[in-house]
């Protein structure tokens, strides 16, 4: 009892209650020291003219950059202007500050942008077997970068990879624009994504990151387009952003089938609020899935959903392994989504034919709450696994306005949970009127967020 009572002690003095804003990961703020030192790109021959390849003026810059690691850091200032370029790394303590303006290109010259092994948690690239495409702006084995600016641009002129992933022409699978791989302390901030060949940041092996005031924006037609992908990391906050892609607007995700299990590194620890999310062909926010090191401790809050094919969707299968757990999303507001709520145990592909069949995923200690949806086509779809129901669904105050065409509102099956304060009312699988557990389930999540 005692325990009870300092758990809900200090729950209350860290949470408004009502819809406001709780005490996450977001409020423990990343500090970065100002750089002493700052050059240009202009500095080492580069031409913003849209035209003149820039990759070696940016490698030598931050080559240069890199002896200032030890002397607190540098800045890379990009000014106004159109800087094409192929991929280029990071460094350590460094800034790259895109300046209003400022468009960093993209190439659409493949071998400009260079081969990379598979990442060792998924085995194989993720839309072909073997090795893929570097991405733009790399960050590999890095601490205290920052990529900022007043609302410069990163834009990967994407429209011709999604040709090539359309046509079957590609040889590897296609690069990401941002990517940082076993870094921590990275910040992505006041800018703006467009037209990512892919993913657009993908935080893998990462912790404490912190991606803040960005706008994100593939068209509706682009294929499997994502914008923020945090991958086998933790410590992760999302907030204050605009995101609209082709697939899925944010997807957490650790690791394929064998190789992310083997692997073992999950995606824990993180806090997603205030943004915007659109996808036109997958999910606002995705869950898998690929998620076979793990997913837990997730904490999503005054979102809002629209014009998307699924609001918030949970995805595994027979084969994967891992789990997800302990996911709280809380204040959502959807408008025009076909699916409001989705888990489901059949989805996507295996890397090869090496998966343990009997590797059954677990989904459990999933909380829904305080959430109004309009325009409506189906309210939830839960499909579990026979061999592993999915459990502990706790679902509360929710009001959706289901448009005409909706048949049926609710699917489910192999699925097990609590409602309370739910319209149009839920399948009976998930209407277990006992929500003391989802409570406890509430608690405990937010009082894990607050200690860390």
């Amino acid at each position: 009892m005692a325990v009870a009572l300092l758990l809900l002690w200090a729950l209350c003095n860290a949470i408004r209650v009502n819809g406001e804003q709780s005490n996450g990961r977001c409020d423990h703020k990343l500090k970065f020291n100002p750089r002493p030192h700052s050059v240009s790109i202009q500095e080492f021959g580069a031409i913003g003219d849209g035209k003149t390849l820039n990759t070696i003026a940016f490698r030598n810059a931050i080559f240069y950059l890199k002896s200032f690691a030890d002397k607190g850091g540098a800045q890379l200032y990009v000014p106004p202007g159109r800087w094409l370029t192929g991929s280029f790394n990071l460094t350590s303590h460094l800034t790259l500050f895109l300046e209003k303006d400022a468009i960093i290109l993209g190439s659409q010259d493949p071998s400009h942008w260079g081969i990379v092994e598979p990442l060792p948690s998924y085995g194989r690239g993720i839309e072909l077997p073997g090795r893929r495409y570097r991405s733009l702006v790399n960050g590999y084995m890095l601490r205290d970068v920052v990529i900022t600016g007043d609302n410069g641009t990163i834009d990967g002129q994407g429209s011709v990879w999604w040709e090539w992933f359309t046509s079957h022409s590609l040889n590897y699978t296609r690069p990401h624009l941002v990517e940082f791989v076993s870094s921590e302390y990275v910040l992505v901030s006041n800018i703006s994504l467009l037209n990512a060949p892919a993913y657009n940041i993908h935080p893998v092996y990462c912790s404490n990151v912190h991606i803040h005031n960005i706008s994100v924006y593939a068209p509706p037609e682009s294929p499997y387009t994502v914008g923020i992908v945090p991958d086998s990391s933790d410590n992760i906050c999302i907030e204050d952003c605009n995101i609209s892609m082709g697939h899925d607007a944010i997807a957490f995700k650790s690791g394929w089938d064998e190789y992310g299990i083997a692997y073992g590194r999950p995606t824990t620890i993180a806090h997603v609020r205030r943004v915007d999310l659109r996808s036109s062909t997958g999910s606002s926010l995705a869950f898998g899935s690929e998620m076979s090191g793990g997913i837990s401790d997730i904490l999503v809050e005054e979102v809002h959903l629209y014009d998307s094919l699924t609001g918030i969707e949970f995805r595994t299968t027979i084969g994967r392994g891992g789990y997800i757990k302990e996911i709280m999303i809380s204040d959502v507001d959807l408008l025009n989504v076909n699916t409001s709520f989705a888990a489901i145990g059949d989805y996507g592909s295996h890397p090869d034919d090496k998966f343990d069949p009997d590797a059954f995923p677990v989904l459990e200690k999933i909380t829904l709450q305080n959430i109004i949806g309009t325009n409506i086509t189906i309210a939830g779809n839960f499909k579990g696994i026979e061999e592993s129901p999915f459990t502990f669904i706790c679902l509360s105050n929710i009001s959706l306005s289901i448009n005409s065409t909706s048949l049926s509102p609710w699917q489910c099956s192999y699925v097990s949970g609590f409602s309370e304060s739910v319209f149009p009312e839920p399948c009976p699988e998930l209407m277990n009127s006992s929500t003391s557990s989802c409570g406890i389930l509430m608690l405990e999540l937010q009082f894990y967020n607050i200690i860390l």
